[in-house]
């Protein structure tokens, strides 16, 4: 995406979404998305494109596989406003925050890359530090934004999902 800002002064972002809990109200996690975009929508975000659902690998300490997509969204919120918006909505879903990192988790929701290039604060790091190494953030994203470029490598995202994903020959 470029950096051309917006005549209604909208931002842009790629935002992956997952989950790997069961909701008492919205059911399985793949529901749970589902639900998760339709409240960001009544947030007033603006729902640009959303990517199929996957399943993948749980990372850390978490058994349960998880549900993954991403959503191209369209807002006037600044990025920290966004992040906020977010763990918002992650809370409403039943998210708590413990300190463990990558444990199992109703719905997460993470700003992955903005239309504005780069941002880092004490809270917040777009583009998502570790999104060029997960096939589950780039495969989804790559549905949603395949031109879009990193700011970091100036990739497109199709390209950094399929140097991810390449098949490499086995060692000897």
């Amino acid at each position: 995406m470029p950096k051309i800002s917006d005549p209604a002064g909208l931002q842009r972002y790629v935002i992956a979404l997952g989950s790997n809990q069961r909701h008492p109200r919205h059911g399985p996690p793949p529901r749970v998305l589902s639900a998760a975009l339709a409240a960001l929508a009544a947030e007033g975000l603006v729902i640009e494109a959303t990517s199929p659902i996957i399943a993948s690998a749980p990372v850390g300490p978490s058994r349960r596989r998880y549900t993954n997509g991403a959503a191209r969204i369209a807002t006037v919120l600044s990025p920290p406003a966004l992040l906020a918006l977010l763990q918002t909505v992650e809370t409403r879903f039943g998210r708590i925050r413990r300190g463990q990192r990558w444990g199992a988790r109703t719905l997460d929701l993470d700003v992955v890359l903005w239309s504005g290039g780069a941002w880092r604060s004490k809270r917040l790091t777009v583009p998502h530090p570790l999104f060029r190494e997960r096939t589950f953030v780039l495969g989804p994203a790559a549905k949603v934004a395949p031109e879009w470029r990193d700011p970091a490598t100036a990739c497109t995202i199709r390209h950094l999902h399929a140097r991810l994903t390449r098949p490499r020959p086995t060692p000897r």
